[in-house]
């Protein structure tokens, strides 16, 4: 039996609690809020030993084996670097950390201590994403990727978060280095970064605030980005982030030099892409009726139903029972450390060069501003 504790008894922390019920074999020996009452009513819901207000106490006094980290992004590299020294694997949700060399330090003192790290990408481990990556694995692509294409929309019409967001210029998600993106966007990257090949791809980025967030004089937040990322001469990926965008997508696309696969998230759907044309209007016709065949992604989804399998947070369930699993047999985490470092550098250059980018629009428009004057 696993001994587990969680840090951060918010929104998030109630679907860890709720998918280590469905991965059994763990008991949560201690929950930490900074609020009394959080951890309070967190017990009330889940079968808890104890809570805590402090961190440290937690470690020593529980002795957790597995330390999940569902604080604000700000507090994870602190509250990891923390449990790592006191002995236990640790489960962060994303973003793993504020900047890389965070997220390489956690990796670091991980290696050394013989620990487990693992960061909540959970949506790469829901069944339609682990069915795409075992026909990648089965080589259905032909090879290695030619290109990808990544979004990952939000919605800021959804008053739980958004609203506050928007109505509180000191909202925790405004002071992170990449603020909405930040807190939003690495599930979309790590789906890309799964799939290059070097650990240094080029990155260009340009992000820009929406003209409906312009309207209600939002100028801050950064809401729209495009990113083209490049290995040399071997393959590059676009990443899309909206708030704007209709229909509302978090999907993925990954084209081979055979076939291709496109992975729709919002509704558990995969596609596969033949890449062979059929002679004549046979090419009009057959594929057509191998999407229609796509009914299977129905059927597979239906008997995941059936077998109660088929949750919204299925994806947490099995990115957990894996990282649990690489622990008792002392296996690799389910996430290479590889990827979730590559993601945290991507990230970066990103919010530097969105940074970068509307400082010299801003020094532009004052210097137009001064010379109409």
């Amino acid at each position: 039996m696993l001994k587990v504790a969680i840090v951060g008894c918010g929104k998030i922390a109630d679907t860890h609690a709720s998918q280590m019920m469905r991965v059994g074999g763990c008991e949560i020996v201690g929950v930490c809020d900074q609020e009394p009452l959080m951890a309070s009513q967190f017990a009330d819901r889940f079968p808890v030993k104890r809570q805590f207000v402090d961190v440290e106490e937690m470690l020593k006094t529980a002795q957790p084996e597995v330390v999940h980290i569902t604080t604000s992004p700000a507090s994870h590299f602190d509250i990891a670097r923390l449990s790592l020294q006191h002995g236990a694997h640790v489960y962060v949700e994303k973003p793993i950390t504020l900047y890389a060399d965070q997220a390489q330090k956690l990796v670091d003192l991980a290696n050394e201590h013989g620990l487990k790290l693992t960061v909540g990408h959970n949506d790469q481990f829901s069944p339609v994403s682990r069915r795409m990556r075992d026909l990648v694995k089965a080589g259905y692509l032909g090879g290695t990727p030619v290109h990808m294409e990544s979004c990952y929309c939000y919605d800021l019409g959804d008053p739980s978060y958004a609203k506050a967001l928007l109505g509180d210029k000191q909202h925790w998600v405004r002071r992170l280095p990449g603020q909405l993106l930040q807190n939003i966007i690495s599930h979309g990257i790590a789906r890309i970064a799964e799939f290059l090949t070097t650990d240094s791809p080029r990155v260009i980025a340009h992000g820009f605030t929406s003209p409906l967030l312009k309207s209600i004089n939002e100028t801050e937040i950064v809401d729209e980005l495009r990113v083209i990322i490049s290995e040399e001469e071997q393959t590059t990926a676009y990443f899309t982030f909206s708030s704007q965008m209709r229909p509302s997508m978090h999907e993925f696309r990954v084209y081979g030099p055979k076939n291709g696969l496109i992975l729709d998230h919002n509704h558990d759907i995969l596609l596969q892409l033949r890449g062979a044309k059929f002679k004549s209007y046979a090419d009009k016709f057959i594929p057509s009726a191998e999407f229609a065949w796509h009914l299977r992604n129905l059927k597979a989804n239906m008997r995941l139903f059936l077998a109660r399998d088929f949750h919204m947070d299925s994806g947490m369930k099995y990115l957990i029972e894996g990282f649990y699993r690489s622990i008792r047999e002392h296996g690799p985490p389910p996430i290479s450390y590889r990827e979730i470092l590559l993601t945290a550098r991507i990230m970066d250059s990103i919010f530097d060069q969105v940074r970068e980018g509307r400082a010299g629009a801003q020094s532009s428009a004052q210097v137009v501003a001064s010379e109409e004057l």
